[in-house]
């Protein structure tokens, strides 16, 4: 069996190529961008732009893979309000081209989309937790292009019978993410201030929102066993099934710094539209999986602040 990850060279993609590795007798391919790097031994790597849908058919003949995980994207909310022609290219753009050259093959690969639970956007009380057949209602640039892409995957698996299944993951985190996110963001602030490179004051931005946090290690365990055991043309949630306020998450990384440290609100991180809380329900992903999180969230939380501690900064 062969799996190609496409985007691999992101928080995810590492994190998705290890668990491979460690756990199924595949052969592993992964695409990135000639930009990036992914100093890593016993995987296949290739420079891929997915807005190039030539070069994606061409790929994928060469490999022949039976399975695809579709990781790449562009990923963030704050940068799609600052740039969403980017987001929209990316994320639409570029899973259209990936599905067009898969349609020109011979057989169809099980192909894996990954979706976001910001799609859901705003949500009613009564619609918490959100189960799978919420209507979406997006909140932000970057949801409403990952609903666009898991509405095409739906199309596509169900007009041209390709093996298709989209997921709206929510939030992952774990060592090695981009700052760009908000665990992240408060642990290497954190690891700044104890290393004496800023004022002991932390930046923040809407502390009462309250999201369901996952480490990423067990998010690539649910993507795999999708892969394995989920069905063609359905959409799976994938979060721990819990919520935490963000007050919550900075006052446990607070409680691990070894300084005292202040907190401010910086309005250049609040969001124009910031939903207040986003909750998988996850009853789909179980039953047909059995999968749960297994990763205590102040084990995440602490192994992130502690790779903060080790990166020069």
């Amino acid at each position: 069996m062969k799996a190609l990850i496409i985007g691999g060279a992101g928080f995810v993609g590492n994190y998705l190529f290890k668990h491979l590795l460690e756990h199924y007798d595949w052969g592993i391919f992964v695409t990135k961008m000639p930009h990036e790097s992914i100093p890593y031994e016993g995987i296949n790597i290739y420079d891929l732009d997915i807005l190039n849908e030539t070069d994606i058919l061409n790929l994928l003949k060469e490999i022949e893979p039976e399975y695809i995980f579709h990781l790449a994207a562009q990923s963030s909310v704050a940068l799609s309000w600052q740039n969403p022609n980017l987001t929209v290219e990316v994320n639409i753009n570029g899973t259209i081209n990936l599905l067009n050259a898969i349609r020109q093959l011979d057989y169809s690969p099980r192909t894996l989309l990954i979706g976001s639970g910001e799609e859901y956007g705003r949500i009613r009380k009564d619609e918490t937790p959100i189960h799978e057949e919420v209507l979406p209602r997006p909140g932000n640039i970057y949801a409403a292009t990952k609903v666009c892409q898991n509405m095409i995957g739906q199309i596509y698996a169900t007009a041209y019978n390709l093996d298709i299944i989209m997921v709206r993951a929510f939030n992952h985190i774990g060592p090695n993410q981009s700052p760009q996110f908000v665990v992240s963001d408060f642990c290497m602030q954190v690891a700044e201030i104890e290393q004496n490179l800023k004022p002991p004051v932390l930046s923040v931005g809407n502390l009462h929102a309250k999201r369901d946090f996952t480490d990423v290690r067990d998010v690539v365990n649910a993507y795999c066993l999708l892969m394995e055991k989920g069905k063609s043309g359905e959409l799976y949630n994938v979060g721990s099934g819990k919520v935490y306020e963000i007050q919550e998450i900075l006052d446990l990384i607070l409680s691990m710094s070894t300084k005292e440290i202040k907190v401010t609100i910086n309005p250049d991180k609040l969001r124009p539209i910031d939903i207040p809380v986003i909750q998988a329900d996850i009853t789909k992903l179980r039953a047909v999986t059995s999968w749960n999180a297994e990763i205590p969230i102040a084990q995440t939380i602490s192994e992130t602040l502690d790779f903060w501690r080790g990166e020069p900064l």
